[in-house]
């Protein structure tokens, strides 16, 4: 049973980033669905995943991560967007975001 999960780490601070708000959506030519929405945990962490099992299909998806209020009023960033393709729907797409107030990166996890 595949899933999209997520963490939120704060490299300015390093520390988890918790209380991010993260929404995921899924994208076709319809427009977009939204499939979850969640706040990070004292781990930077979701309770659960994304999505999983019948509710991940192949295609695109993207993550909003809402560091804006995060970070509050130190911070360049508002709204970081990552844009992935869902190949296989029982694969595992573990999608962390690496961020400080003007920078991020991010990588497919395990």
């Amino acid at each position: 049973m595949g899933r999209i999960s997520t963490h939120v780490l704060d490299v300015a601070r390093g520390l988890p980033a918790s209380g991010v708000e993260v929404v995921l959506v899924r994208r076709d030519e319809a427009g977009e669905v939204e499939l979850a929405r969640a706040t990070t945990n004292a781990d930077g962490r979701t309770d659960a995943p994304l999505a999983e099992g019948d509710a991940l299909r192949a295609g695109v998806h993207e993550i909003r991560f809402e560091v804006g209020g995060y970070f509050a009023d130190e911070g360049f960033l508002d709204i970081v967007p990552v844009r992935f393709r869902v190949d296989d729907p029982d694969g595992n797409y573990h999608v962390p975001l690496l961020c400080s107030p003007w920078a991020y990166s991010t990588y497919r996890g395990s």
